[in-house]
């Protein structure tokens, strides 16, 4: 765990921070030495040798009698440098990390995706075989613009069956989810604009937009949805561009959507003139599906993304974009500037995969199979006083609550010095308030070892 910083480099990190996420702009004027140090509850003299020491790295400069200022030009961006968070095992970055670079032997109840030998492993090498066979093209040419045809037909099926309406002209095969959010948001935002996320929210939502440098806001999540009080009152007070938000089953919750939500939502986007990201990557885990913002909305403010990593293989990268026909254009060019042309082989593997008999069968047993993992969870977890927050009919996450006197970032900290990932609540937390909050995947829970290293790790 990092040592506690000292006063002035508390004052450092803060200044860095806004200076990062564009609170304070390039050329605007810090507060003064008097005011910061009222805000900050620490003498002038702790806050002038921040300023001079920020100067000495040419983030900051001074003019004589009128104060510091926000260099023009300032450091390359480092988002573990300006990550809010002082102890790295609630940074996003460093939870990802962790998780796709494991210790040797580590078990991964933290992580957010099955276990290698629950993927359709068999369609895959089904697909492969398929592809190989195929047209020249496929594997040696870049993909068309928009991606391979016969996967986005699919799709507006699969969709439909949702009631989402679209075209196969407006979907965009993208090289994963990952890259559809990026897209959208260099599309939809600049530095200094408003985000608002649930509170929790997928901690990778607020690594991206933290490499954005956007200011983002959390808005309090409920077994419904947004507490729709409190996005109304973000909407007056924030004025934001954009809200992020996964459809179907929520991460890290385990929430369903619920129609009156999602009604309502929209209403106060739409008066507002909000745009919203709903990433679906969870809709085949689904037993009963809920309600969709773009199905309700009709794809007029809400852009439609998912990908197929949690279901098929996480190897194959590939996602896509529903949008409005008249938005479709500009993220086309986005892509092939930032990405030239898409993957035509995951592409084509992919909806092999999709197509191939055996996958209704393969996420019928996925069904089956997570919800003997949550029967085996729950009484194991109700053992070391861990209890959910609630129990959800479908998905591999469950949100919970930890022990009085627990804090999940010193458990996990313990628990990885014993081999075990786990992903504790301020990670997904906008306001930090998850503090005794854990999230677990019961697909990744089925070693004793991960309840061993539990008991003897709570306090």
């Amino acid at each position: 765990m990092n040592q506690k910083l000292t006063r002035i480099e508390v004052v450092m990190a803060d200044v860095k921070e806004k200076i990062a996420t564009v609170i304070y702009m390039p050329e605007s004027r810090l507060p003064s030495v008097r005011a910061a140090a009222k805000d900050y509850g620490f003498s002038p003299s702790t806050v002038v040798e921040a300023y001079e020491r920020l100067q000495t790295e040419g983030i900051i400069y001074s003019r004589p009698g009128a104060g510091f200022y926000v260099a023009e030009t300032t450091a390359p961006l480092s988002l573990t440098d300006i990550a809010p968070k002082i102890d790295r095992v609630v940074d996003p970055l460093w939870v990802s990390r962790q998780s796709l670079e494991p210790p040797d032997g580590a078990l991964k109840p933290g992580c957010g995706w099955l276990p290698a030998d629950w993927l359709f492993e068999a369609g895959i090498r089904r697909g492969l075989r398929n592809v190989a066979k195929a047209d020249a093209s496929i594997i040696s040419e870049y993909a068309t613009p928009l991606g391979l045809l016969a996967l986005r037909q699919l799709l507006t099926w699969r969709m439909a069956g949702l009631s989402i309406n679209a075209e196969p002209s407006q979907i965009i095969l993208t090289d994963s989810g990952t890259q559809a959010i990026d897209l959208i948001f260099r599309f939809l935002l600049t530095p200094g604009d408003t985000v608002v996320v649930d509170d929790p929210c997928y901690f990778n939502f607020r690594a991206q937009l933290l490499a954005h440098r956007v200011k983002v806001v959390g808005v309090p999540y409920t077994p419904n949805g947004p507490d729709v009080e409190a996005f109304a009152a973000i909407l007056y007070e924030h004025k934001p561009r954009l809200y992020i938000t996964n459809a179907a089953i929520h991460n890290p919750t385990g929430a369903t959507l619920s129609p009156a939500t999602a009604y309502r939502v929209l209403q106060l986007a739409q008066a507002a003139g909000l745009y919203i990201i709903e990433d679906d990557i969870f809709a085949d885990f689904e037993v009963k599906p809920a309600a969709r913002l773009a199905a309700l909305d009709g794809l007029s403010r809400v852009f439609y993304i998912g990908s197929f990593s949690k279901t098929l293989s996480a190897s194959l990268r590939c996602g896509y974009i529903a949008a409005p026909m008249e938005w479709i254009e500009s993220l086309v060019d986005l892509k092939i500037a930032t990405g030239f042309g898409g993957s035509q082989l995951a592409a084509a593997v992919v909806f092999s995969a999709l197509t191939d008999s055996g996958y209704r069968k393969h996420m019928n047993d996925i069904h089956t199979r997570l919800a003997s993992a949550r029967t085996h969870t729950l009484p194991r977890l109700a053992k070391l006083g861990i209890v959910p927050w609630l129990l959800p009919q479908a998905g591999m996450f469950l949100w919970c609550r930890l022990p009085e006197n627990n804090n999940a970032t010193e458990l996990a900290n313990r628990c990885l010095s014993k081999g075990v990932v786990l992903a504790p609540g301020n990670v997904f937390s906008q306001s930090d308030n998850a503090e005794n909050f854990m999230r677990f995947n019961v697909a990744q829970m089925s070693h004793s070892k991960v309840f061993e290293v539990l008991a003897q790790s709570l306090d």
